[in-house]
């Protein structure tokens, strides 16, 4: 008998925890299937998907569904975005990924950049990647709980945009967080890396924890909104090719 866990992954091993059939939003200018990916190993506490975290979480979406999707869409769906929870935690992303590309779609991912090396692997595999920049290097611990965090996302970006693989990297902020305060600092060294496509992000309270819920309660919105608006008058003046603010 053949040791499952010795076999090379598969498609079929990829552990989905949800499949939306047509989205307009998850890759920009294309219309896509996302399929959501369970696990992931960071805890960033405005996280609007916290139900995909846990790396145990068996799959709730045969991979076969999405095979069947696509065989109805073709000729109507441009790609399929792979996302998270955190997807390239997957050994089986890279199979589902040349699958996708066997049945003559595009191939998008977002990703934080939480596993460099694989995100190496995965590059020559995908047509665009949306990459979570979620803090200066320093103060990834008290964004994503892992000390480690920031050297690794940081070492994604490097690999992205080396690759030469068309991007959108974005940065969420709140009041109060870290990124928020040094957001400017952080769109100075993506635009210094190379990077041509930038996205700010008003984190969102729908979906997320309780305990942010009950933090944002507290939050002076209209000085928010102000502030917000300062950071997006002066990201826009840094040159990015494409900048947007939402």
């Amino acid at each position: 008998m053949i040791d499952a866990a010795a076999r090379p992954a598969r498609a079929h091993d990829l552990q989905i925890a949800g499949l939306v059939p047509l989205s307009s939003v998850d890759w920009p200018g294309r219309l896509v299937a996302t399929v959501f990916c369970q696990g992931c190993p960071w805890d960033c506490g405005y996280c609007h998907n916290p139900g995909l975290r846990d790396c145990d979480a068996p799959g709730v979406v045969e991979w076969a569904e999405v095979e069947a999707l696509l065989a109805r869409r073709s000729g109507l769906l441009d790609g399929v975005v792979f996302t998270g929870g955190e997807a390239t935690r997957q050994d089986a992303l890279a199979p589902a990924m040349r699958r996708v590309r066997e049945l003559g779609f595009a191939v998008g991912l977002h990703t934080g950049g939480a596993y460099p090396r694989r995100l190496a692997e995965l590059l020559p595999l995908v047509d665009w990647v949306g990459l979570d920049i979620k803090a200066l290097p320093e103060d990834y611990d008290g964004v994503v709980g892992s000390a480690v965090g920031g050297a690794r996302a940081w070492d994604s970006l490097e690999l992205l945009i080396g690759a030469g693989v068309d991007h959108e990297v974005r940065l969420t902020v709140h009041p109060g967080s870290p990124q928020a305060a040094t957001a400017v600092e952080v769109a100075w060294r993506l635009r210094a890396a190379g990077v041509r496509a930038f996205a700010l992000q008003d984190a969102r309270t729908e979906g997320t924890s309780p305990e942010f819920r009950a933090e944002a309660r507290a939050w002076d919105v209209a000085a928010w909104r102000a502030r917000l608006a300062a950071l997006t008058h002066e990201i826009g003046a840094i040159g990015f090719p494409s900048f947007v603010a939402r």
